[in-house]
């Protein structure tokens, strides 16, 4: 599981003394951009994330997400710091990928940010973004209770059954963040020889299963913006194809302790699965859908944990429970 983003406060340094940038603003909003603040620097320096207040306007201010990689990176071809810089910079294509081709899709029972516009320039990527906490989900929480979970389980079945058999065109192949095609590095600096030997046997299970759909690919809690009684879900740049389960997994492990997992998972797998039911279009089989996936939910955690265990094997994520996921998928 990937730390937080780092926060940043205080103005942007550059956005609005930018001619360019202000009319790229003024030109897919309508409003004239007034003041800014920077919420928080991406995840390795890659850029910045700037609320946009405006006037004239029929929103009151907007989200601008900046992508600028670092200048003159000399990196060796083949090094661990070259495959993550290439992995962050196709991320970023994924996600100008979905918000110009996928995001329109979505429905209110998986809501995302609306898109004004998503470009490539020549020195990175820019998002125009709906600001979601000016549209009602302000709420960004640590600790979730039943009803907040359940409520980004409500998400994960919308988004799942949405696109359920699409293929990912633009999008990863495989979607996730620590998904084995990307991580051989990690793949490498896994000790457990267990498990290393079951992480492509674990891939190939989770690729091969009958039923796929888009995962989000980073459904950690910190990604979610809470409302009254629904969430919103932000950061696109891992969707892909794939199991539902890697998303569920991956969500449980971000908002319960092992002995809350011990306790309370399989209970949230049947309030995930309830969900689903909803969503899912009559003409699919559910109940094959339902027996494959519940099937591979052990697979999915274990999938998770090959790559937490290469990564940051003391990680808290890798307790009991995770270990009892694993031991039951290796069976």
């Amino acid at each position: 599981m990937r730390g937080r983003k780092k926060k940043a406060a205080g103005r942007s340094k550059d956005l609005l003394s930018d001619p360019a940038a202000v009319g790229w603003i003024q030109r897919h909003t309508g409003g004239k951009p007034d003041d800014d603040d920077r919420l928080q620097s991406l995840w390795g320096g890659y850029g910045e994330i700037v609320r946009v207040h405006l006037e004239d306007s029929d929103v009151s201010s907007v989200i601008v997400k900046r992508v600028n990689p670092p200048a003159q990176m000399k990196l060796r071809r083949g090094s661990p710091e070259h495959a993550s810089h290439q992995r962050k910079l196709r991320s970023y294509d994924v996600e100008q990928a979905f918000y110009s081709g996928w995001s329109a899709r979505t429905p209110a029972s998986c809501r995302t940010p609306r898109c004004y516009a998503a470009d490539k320039t020549g020195g990175g990527w820019r998002f125009l973004l709906e600001d979601l906490d000016a549209s009602g989900f302000a709420g960004r929480l640590a600790h979730l209770d039943g009803a907040q979970i359940a409520h980004c389980l409500r998400w994960l079945a919308s988004f799942h059954a949405t696109f359920l058999g699409e293929t990912p065109k633009g999008l990863w192949k495989t979607g996730t963040y620590w998904h084995l095609g990307t991580r051989a590095v990690e793949l490498a600096a896994l000790t457990d020889p267990q498990l290393k030997a079951a992480a492509r046997p674990l891939d190939a299970a989770l690729n091969a299963c009958r039923f796929q759909t888009f995962v989000h690919g980073d459904a950690k809690t910190e990604n979610f913006c809470f409302g009254a009684d629904s969430v919103a879900a932000v950061d696109f740049q891992y969707v892909g194809g794939g199991c539902g389960m890697k998303d569920v997994a991956y969500f449980l492990s971000s908002c319960l302790s092992d002995a809350q997992c011990e306790a309370e998972a399989p209970y949230h797998l049947d309030t995930y699965f309830s969900f689903l039911r909803e969503y899912v279009e009559a003409s699919v089989d559910m109940h094959a859908l339902e027996d494959e996936w519940r099937g591979l939910y052990p697979a999915a955690w274990a999938d998770f944990h090959r790559f937490l265990a290469g990564w940051a094997p003391g990680h808290w994520p890798i307790h009991r429970y995770t270990r009892q996921m694993t031991q039951e998928a290796l069976r």
